[in-house]
């Protein structure tokens, strides 16, 4: 049940006590808006009208143009189809014009701490002054601005990005941007000449733009209508769990609708409360960084932090991206603060770099490059809020927590840091809000335009500091008549242009606010029902304000209707890292677990939010479980405390919880009789606790506690005995040890241990996972650090490889894809395997999968049959060089196990011996270790015998290479992978390399690891030098010099290093980063 249908009824829970809601069925009674398309239109029409306003204003200001521009007459009938075609344009700047006609947005700096009286220069064209705004458009070298207001109502159209088409402007994305202006101005004169009509119709011919786009004909409803096409992709995202509190939430759609838009991880989610629909905007790999929205609430950019950082732009109506700027910070890590101007043609970015850049993006163009941009000296402070003019597109400020830039003046007292700064309602001054409760106004000046000396650019002056309040103002912004504020303390108050305060809202015992989001919708004039506060002026009138959405610091959303001081929770999402995630055995429910010390259990079928419990503080939700009857859910915590609980209230099942490990429990188990459940601690120990009868009582007691492995436990799993229904307890860890445990004979403090097994030699393994029944022997499942999957028989320990699985290496079994930006930290799986759902972390996110097997299918099927699939993985495929030489090694085999000197009658097979077999892997650049050469034929040997009882000992061609390709190293042989291994055996030496002696490498070789005897050790020398014709012991009748007669001292350096080992020694011709098929 969704917390917008419940939250009135929810009480909070403090010190372990349990929050729980009744379910209630969606409104049925929902309604949608009657006419949204003349809605639309009615919007579109007020929106010209306020343009030419504009117009006439600037007008009798005198104020010159940036751009000269030719107008047009508006014809009716072209109005209503140019707003269907939604076509952008470029007009033409002719160059006497554009030097007379062009203004410049000066950009000041402020400090908090001392004053100063010089202004910061903004370079004109020519000027060498630094910094300066360096243009990265060809046809500027300053800020410049496109108004509306200068455009005829049919060039509006075509500006506005609230007619842009969405595939449309893929294409014209693709085209060169003079290319685009050429043809442009191609067609001026055929739109003089023959008119507007045949213009727009000939631009719509060149830029392969359809008269119907779904951006420009779309109304608000489309978003949430249900999708009916068949999915495309294996896993489809279904519903994100969560909440990014440090961006803001935006209330963007009217009234009845109640549509809210804020950013999970990596993804933006659009929900309608009402509904308890989610709509998802992917198309970020990184974490989203900031987010802002147009004043119509139609656009929203978005920008991330990371690497091949993306800034996308799009349509709330649609959900289509309708923009993505690619390479926005190349120097530096994503975007820190991102705005829109009010008329949505320009956005502003600041990088997230250590020196960072203000750029200006014209987006409704298409460009991929900044209009103008400003380097920040370091001085200045780190940027991380920024806001438009919201009537003068050509002015913004932003802020440090020490500095506010617009122009270079300074404050000689202490201020506090600022938190935001916005224009006034006179839009002749700037407020700026400290985290001290001051606020510090600023007036603008704007010399005339007339005078063309230094001080005649526009630059604010710090004129007063008012004392508005004691508590931290952590959020500014302005709502029809009021300036508003929200602080550290929940209050949010509402002052007019003077500073006088007119109302407050301190009783609703809220967080510090994060944001505040007014309705689009302006406030309903009252009437004699109505229920609206009086304000606290000497008048009391009634306090008329539009609704609004609050964001508090610990991850709270709340709706507030204003008539009647209406407060509703629409959802309560965890405020600090989400790493427990589990499913219930045989319902549609899920527990979520967050270092914050919350477990929330949701029906994820219906997206109801059931009941949750929070826990004293200081305990954080390191890992959960369900037993297998799903009565119980076992929770591990971060100091080390372990809590059963019941999996219906939450409420605990032990009278007191277990401390038996002093550090974070990341792992919990339960047998499949629920009478054993285990538990995994970061200090490498594993704890067993059982089932107990006391006073007729089934009561959990604790048995032992065992430090069995050396690093990190990754698996911890109970399983079933084959001849008996006993069970068995296993775990894995980084040590590469698998360990299995004696439970029968463990007794109280005592854990005892029947096996250990080394499961790699040189990955590390990160999983475990029973596999499925489908046999009459039982499996492990492991996957390592090395990209591989590996078989393991379950009682004797023995790798049999991927022979019998149904994953054979062919690439289009298997998906991937982008959860999460920073990893997975925990995924769980639905009881019908219909859902995965994984938990992202430090992203504060649990994102919900659908399985799309089907999809998953059909790509088998137009992969390809037999070995189709894997040629795909060799280099240059089925006909590469590196494939005939494979195929040639493989039939030379034959000749060499049949000796090379016989007279003899061949004979010439389809398979050769497995002996054979090690000897073709290292022909072709693959160097198994000796254990991994016997995986390889443990796995070959064994492939059939559950089957047929038979052992093999061949192999033909297509069996060789699956093998190969999935034994091989997926980077191939690195020059790194080589340095790791003298960074661990070798010293430093004078010229700063790693180094072995020579002595030293030599007594390795034969004492460490996988030693070789010292007459091996001389014959593999004796290959590598060229001394043994046909390689090492493959012929001992043709070798010419025996290995005891190589003298070493002289063929090896003093002093061997990696590059030496690999290139001189070894002979591979392998870079630094680049992998190998067979070299």
């Amino acid at each position: 049940m969704s917390d917008a249908e419940e939250a009135p009824r929810e009480s909070t829970g403090k010190n372990g006590e349990t929050e729980k809601k009744e379910e209630e069925e969606p409104n049925p009674n929902y309604k949608e808006v009657e006419n949204p398309q003349e809605e639309l239109q009615d919007d579109t029409l007020a929106w010209r009208e306020s343009q030419e306003e504009e117009e006439e204003e600037e007008e009798e200001e005198g104020e010159d143009k940036e751009i000269v521009m030719e107008e047009t007459e508006e014809k009716a009938g072209e109005a209503q189809e140019e707003e269907a075609s939604g076509i952008q344009k470029e007009t033409t700047v002719e160059p006497q014009e554009m030097k007379k006609s062009m203004t410049s947005l000066e950009i000041r700096i402020t400090d908090s701490q001392s004053i100063t009286s010089g202004i910061f220069p903004t370079t004109q064209r020519g000027s060498e002054s630094k910094p300066s705004l360096q243009s990265e458009d060809s046809e500027a070298d300053e800020l410049e601005f496109l108004d509306l207001d200068q455009l005829s109502p049919e060039e509006q159209q075509m500006s506005s990005p609230e007619r842009q088409p969405s595939g449309e402007l893929e294409n014209t994305d693709q085209r060169p941007q003079d290319e685009l202006e050429r043809e442009r101005r191609d067609l001026e004169p055929e739109k003089r000449e023959e008119g507007q009509e045949r213009s727009m119709s000939s631009i719509q011919s060149i830029a392969g733009i359809s008269r119907e786009s779904l951006v420009s004909t779309t109304t608000e409803d489309i978003l949430f209508q249900k999708d009916k096409s068949a999915p495309v992709y294996p896993l489809t995202l279904t519903w994100s769990f969560g909440w990014n509190s440090s961006l803001p939430v935006y209330y963007i759609r009217e009234e009845k609708q109640k549509v809210l838009l804020y950013v999970c991880a990596h993804t933006v989610i659009i929900y309608n409360v009402f509904r308890n629909h989610q709509y998802h905007l992917q198309g970020h790999a990184n974490i989203i960084s900031c987010v802002c929205i147009s004043e119509d609430r139609r656009w929203v950019a978005t920008a991330d932090k990371g690497p091949d950082c993306l800034v996308i732009i799009w349509d709330s109506f649609t959900g289509i991206p309708v923009h993505t700027i690619f390479d926005s910070c190349p120097e530096g890590n994503g975007i820190r603060a991102m705005a829109m101007a009010h008329d949505a043609k320009y956005l502003a970015t600041i990088s997230d770099a250590e020196v960072q850049k203000v750029s200006i993006w014209k987006w409704t163009l298409a460009v991929e490059t900044p209009a103008c941009t400003l380097e920040l000296p370091k001085e200045y402070g780190f940027q991380n809020y920024l806001t438009f003019n919201p009537k003068n597109n050509k002015e913004l400020v932003s802020n440090s927590k020490t500095q506010a830039i617009y122009y270079a003046w300074t404050f000689n007292k202490l201020v506090g840091k600022f938190s935001q700064s916005i224009f006034h309602l006179n839009l002749t001054q700037i407020l700026s809000a400290t985290m001290e409760g001051k606020l510090v106004v600023w007036d603008i000046h704007r010399p005339p335009s007339s005078t063309s000396t230094f001080l005649s650019f526009p630059y604010i002056k710090p004129c007063k500091l008012v004392h508005l309040q004691k508590e931290s103002i952590t959020v500014l912004t302005t709502i029809d008549s009021y300036i508003v504020t929200g602080d550290i303390k929940g209050n949010i108050k509402f002052y007019d242009h003077t500073l006088s305060i007119v109302n407050w809202y301190s009783h609703l015992q809220l967080s510090a606010i994060r944001t505040l989001s007014f309705s689009k919708t302006p406030a309903t004039p009252p009437t004699e029902k109505s229920n609206y506060p009086p304000d606290c002026t000497l008048k009391g009138e009634l306090f008329v304000v539009r609704n609004f959405i609050i964001g508090t610091s610990d991850a709270t959303v709340y709706h507030l209707t204003t008539d009647g001081t209406k407060l509703e929770k629409l959802f309560v999402e965890p405020k600090d890292a989400i790493c427990a995630i589990s499913c219930h055995p045989y319902q549609p429910l899920i527990a979520i677990g967050s270092i914050c010390g919350m477990i929330k259990v949701w029906n994820y079928e219906k997206k109801r939010y059931l009941f949750s419990r929070v826990f004293e503080k200081g305990l954080g939700v390191q890992s959960l479980t369900y037993n297998p009857e799903g009565a119980l859910l076992g929770a591990g915590f971060t100091e080390g405390t372990v809590y059963i609980l019941d999996a219906m209230s939450l409420e605990n099942e032990s009278p007191e919880p277990f401390r038996y490990s002093r550090t974070s429990v990341t792992h919990i188990s339960f047998s499949h009789d629920s009478q054993y459940m285990a538990t995994a601690d970061v200090s490498f120990t594993v704890a067993v606790y059982m089932v107990v009868v006391r006073n007729g009582r089934r009561v959990w007691e604790y048995l032992a506690r065992l430090r069995s492995h050396r690093q990190s436990i990754r698996s911890l799993l109970f399983g079933v005995y084959l001849d008996s229904n006993e069970p068995r307890l296993l775990s894995l860890g980084t040590d590469r040890l698998l360990i299995e445990y004696d439970l029968l004979r463990s007794y109280k403090d005592h854990l005892e241990v029947l096996d250990i097994h080394r499961t790699d030699q040189g990955c590390y393994p990160t999983c475990m996972v029973w596999y499925p029944p489908l046999t009459r022997e039982l499996f492990l499942l492991i996957c390592n650090s090395g990209y591989k999957v590996k078989l393991f028989n379950a009682t004797t320990k023995m790798c049999v490889g991927l022979q019998i699985l149904p994953v054979d290496g062919n690439p289009h079994k298997t998906t991937a894809i982008v959860c999460h930006p920073n990893g997975v930290a925990g995924m769980a799986l639905s009881y019908d395997g219909r859902y995965i759902f994984t938990a992202g972390g430090h992203d504060r996110s649990v994102v919900q999968w659908k399985i799309n097997l089907s999809v998953l299918e059909a790509a088998v099927s137009l992969g390809g049959e037999d070995l189709t699939p894997f040629y795909g993985l060799l280099s240059g495929g089925r006909e590469g060089k590196f494939y005939r030489e494979l195929e040639d090694y493989f039939y030379y085999s034959q000749l060499r196990s049949q000796g090379i000197d016989t007279m003899e009658t061949r004979r010439v097979s389809e398979h050769i011996c497995l002996s054979e077999l090690p000897f073709v892997m290292r022909a072709i650049g693959f160097y198994p270790s000796e254990e991994k050469i016997e995986d390889i034929f443990n796995e070959i040997k064994f492939g059939e015998y559950v089957d047929t009882g038979k052992l093999i000992d061949k192999i033909n061609l297509p069996d060789f290479l699956r093998v190969y390709l999935n034994h091989r190293p997926p980077f191939g042989n690195t020059l790194s992978s080589i340095q790791k291994s003298f960074e661990v055996l070798g010293y430093t030496n004078s010229k700063g390399e790693k180094a072995i002696r020579r002595e030293d490498f030599l007594r390795l070789l034969i004492t460490k690891g996988e030693h070789m005897t010292e007459e091996e050790m001389l014959d593999c020398f004796a290959s590598l030098f060229g001394l043994n014709p046909e390689g090492w012991k493959s012929e001992p009748a043709t070798s010419s010099v025996k290995g005891s007669e190589i003298c070493l001292e002289e063929e090896l350096p003093d002093e061997i290093t990696a590059e030496i080992f690999a290139t001189e020694i070894l002979g591979l011709t392998i870079s630094e980063d680049s992998g190998q098929d067979g070299q």
